[in-house]
């Protein structure tokens, strides 16, 4: 089955990882077409549009962009048709802007840090450095801008508008909540038959978040999953060739954890561009045991 690509792209995304984490959670013993989904970092969405259960669906995120975003494609006021008239009018306007189009980057990159429009974030996510999302700390976008040529052809304003279309058609079928608020109270919302899946930014590894991680989001983010009745799937990274993350012997050792060696093929910096051990902890036993199965070189797509 192919995996669902979101509209919105970032550094990291779980896109290859999906069908990896889809096994563990066909694995949960859970009655999926009842199971509620928690995710109470939803990011790019990647992982929570691909997920096989048919309950509610509530979804947090700190970063108010991404809600807003999905929100929007909820109500319907994004959509395939609008995203297609915006962005073929944007990449107009940048065929010709001064400085190969970095001008008017900028310019859009400032209209957005004001009015926050979604159509506005999604050209962002596409046209800055290398897939990156990162904000300063005012909370604006600060990524700068990817010089390519016909960075927005029309075969890949068409792939955008298609991944509007299959995120709406996703999100109408089901009971969708988008929240911005904590994790924590994302969490708190989950009930004993609901499935949490977690992924935090992923602390020592340089990560550019809405409003960065530290050791103590972590140690807060342990005590909220050890105290859930729920079951929950938290994504971390274990190790690699440079160090190992301390994370896992303080806190997330003690549940059941599963790892797999992927590779990273973009990142501002060079430890972020060698292979890596990913690690899933789950805090119920699997079902049918068997080594889930998936590609041993995952290389993420940013484009």
């Amino acid at each position: 089955m192919s995996v669902i690509i979101p509209p919105i792209k970032s550094q990291g995304i779980k896109t290859k990882l999906v069908p990896w984490i889809n096994d563990v959670i066909r694995q949960s013993g859970l009655d999926l077409k009842r199971t509620g989904w928690i995710e109470p970092f939803f990011g790019t969405g990647v992982v929570g549009l691909n997920a096989p259960v048919g309950g509610r669906h509530i979804v947090g995120d700190s970063n108010p962009h991404l809600i807003n975003l999905y929100q929007n494609i909820q109500n319907g006021e994004v959509n395939e048709y609008n995203m297609r008239t915006y962005l073929e009018h944007e990449s107009r306007i940048l065929e010709v802007a001064d400085e190969n189009g970095y001008a008017y980057y900028r310019e859009v990159k400032n209209r957005f840090n004001q009015n926050h429009s979604p159509f506005d974030f999604v050209f962002l996510s596409r046209a800055g450095f290398n897939g990156m999302m990162r904000f300063n700390r005012k909370g604006e976008w600060n990524i700068p801008f990817c010089q390519k040529p016909g960075r927005f052809a029309p075969a890949y304003i068409t792939k955008i508008c298609n991944q509007v279309a299959n995120a709406s058609r996703i999100i109408r079928r089901g009971d969708w909540n988008f929240l911005n608020q904590d994790f924590r109270a994302t969490i708190e919302q989950a009930e004993v038959g609901d499935i949490i899946y977690v992924d935090p930014p992923y602390f020592g590894r340089y990560v550019d978040y809405y409003n960065g991680w530290t050791e103590k989001d972590e140690a807060t983010l342990f005590e909220t999953l050890r105290n859930t009745p729920a079951h929950f799937i938290l994504s971390t990274w274990h190790h690699n060739e440079f160090r190992e993350n301390d994370m896992m012997n303080r806190y997330w050792n003690q549940f059941n954890v599963v790892t797999q060696e992927h590779f990273y093929h973009g990142g501002g910096h060079i430890e972020n561009r060698h292979p890596m051990v990913e690690a899933l902890v789950f805090n119920f036993e699997l079902e049918d045991v068997h080594e889930p199965q998936v590609e041993m070189e995952l290389k993420l797509e940013f484009e």
